[in-house]
């Protein structure tokens, strides 16, 4: 696919509104992606382990090859590895991610993470490592992160501080759970594109994991969440663009032209083109490839670059969780699709925010950083009572998709763990808080301890 996206070229709008719209499909083959960030650790210091050494991430990725897994190279360093449409790679600071293949059921997507999680504790115990799911990391400093060796980083890490102030804390100290779903038609798009913004707010708030920087609480639940109000406002943000009257494939497209470049990749490498515009690459002024117009690779590549709390490729990409625990990463794909592939419980889903405005979408996703479920919400009562309601909606879809396992269980046990959180209205965040004021007294170095895979 990537080898005949280069070969296109690109000569007008229409052409990346397309691209957009043939990711159209019709429910049956409507998939499940998950992706999954952790932090590594030296299980002697609890250092971020470096790119090379016996304890690196290079030994990491090699010792996974024994899986099956194919290792990607970018000049001599791997980069990912990849395997029946799933891959693993590092992000900026060395954060490890399993970005899942397109699957049919959420027991697909649980067997593959407990699959890929088995994988890297055999390699990682080998090599002296542990992995931790949290949405921040809880301890270190940013200078004391290593950077992964990925010429895109480079370029991100020089540019991020020109745009705001938590940037480089997204690239290097992060990490979330998202999931990749699939739209029928531009119409169906739309309506799940909104239901999954609006409701953006309750996933961070149930999923609310990151209350600790450098050892010490941070004031926040969600720190993760927070950090993307203060990284790029030309590319980050709640989209109110997408609630109006017009919204469809060609205004995404629109959105995304006017957000500034990162680069260009050329030869094996990625050419610095930060703030330009693609709109100039399309008419063949672009001051880093000047006289070039781009292929519908470099389009891929530019909407990768784009940071919304729902993102639009050719699927919907749910951005807005915290990294966490085991069960958590089977159980955020769960909300999603119970919410969102059931045209019942989608349309239950929209009745319930239809009448949010504009205003109240955005002091939700302001607020809930640090009061996660007891943020206020529209029309009165909090967002616990929002979230209990949403996993009502979301139990009903998956019932309705009966897709059973091999013991005839039905999806509808993922959610679990959220209506722990909901049913309560404390977050991981909130238990790891009493910890550390508690048993932990003062430290937060037992995490790595009791909260890792």
């Amino acid at each position: 696919m990537t080898a005949e996206l280069k070969s296109i070229p690109v000569t007008d709008k229409a052409q990346l509104v397309s691209y957009i719209e043939r990711g159209c499909k019709p429910p049956e083959q409507w998939r499940i992606g998950t992706e999954h960030e952790k932090f590594g650790y030296d299980l002697k210091t609890l250092r971020t382990p470096p790119y090379d050494g016996p304890s690196g991430i290079r030994a990491m990725l090699e010792g996974l090859t024994r899986f099956g897994w194919e290792p990607v190279y970018e000049g001599p360093n791997v980069i990912a590895l990849t395997m029946d449409g799933a891959s693993i790679s590092l992000e900026p600071g060395g954060q490890f991610e399993l970005s899942g293949a397109p699957l049919r059921t959420l027991h697909d997507t649980c067997n593959e993470v407990n699959t890929h999680l088995a994988q890297v504790k055999m390699v990682a115990e080998e090599i002296g490592l542990g992995f931790l799911g949290l949405g921040f990391h809880p301890l270190w400093r940013r200078e004391d992160i290593p950077v992964m060796p990925k010429g895109r980083y480079d370029i991100m890490r020089a540019y991020m501080p020109t745009k705001g102030k938590l940037g480089l804390d997204m690239m290097l100290r992060s990490c979330t759970v998202q999931v990749n779903l699939d739209f029928g038609s531009e119409s169906d798009m739309i309506r799940k594109f909104r239901v999954a913004l609006a409701l953006q707010p309750v996933a961070s708030a149930l999923f609310a994991n990151s209350p600790f920087t450098e050892g010490k609480p941070n004031g926040f639940l969600t720190f993760r969440s927070q950090i993307w109000t203060d990284t790029d406002p030309d590319r980050t943000g709640m989209l109110p663009f997408v609630f109006e009257d017009g919204f469809g494939f060609e205004a995404y497209a629109d959105y995304a032209l006017d957000v500034p470049m990162y680069f260009v990749y050329r030869d094996g490498k990625y050419i610095d083109a930060s703030g330009q515009s693609f709109r100039d690459f399309l008419a063949g002024r672009l001051p880093a490839l000047p006289g070039e117009i781009p292929s519908l690779k470099d389009w891929d590549d530019h909407m990768t670059t784009i940071f919304p709390e729902v993102r639009m490729k050719r699927f919907l990409e749910m951005r807005g969780a915290d990294g966490g625990s085991w069960a958590r990463l089977c159980a955020l794909p769960a909300l999603w699709v119970g919410l969102l592939y059931d045209t019942a419980s989608r349309d239950a889903a929209w009745d319930l925010v239809k009448d949010w405005t504009a205003e109240d979408r955005q002091r939700l996703r302001d607020e809930v950083p640090k009061t996660a479920l007891k943020t206020a919400a529209p029309g009165g009562g909090t967002l616990q009572d929002v979230a209990q309601e949403v996993l009502k909606i979301a139990a009903a879809g998956l019932q309705a998709r009966a897709r059973t396992d091999s013991s005839g269980n039905n999806e509808t046990g993922f959610l679990n763990t959220l209506y722990e959180i909901a049913d309560s209205g404390r977050t991981q965040a909130e238990e790891l808080l009493d910890l550390y004021h508690g048993r932990w007294k003062g430290r937060v170095e037992p995490v790595f301890t009791e909260f890792h895979y």
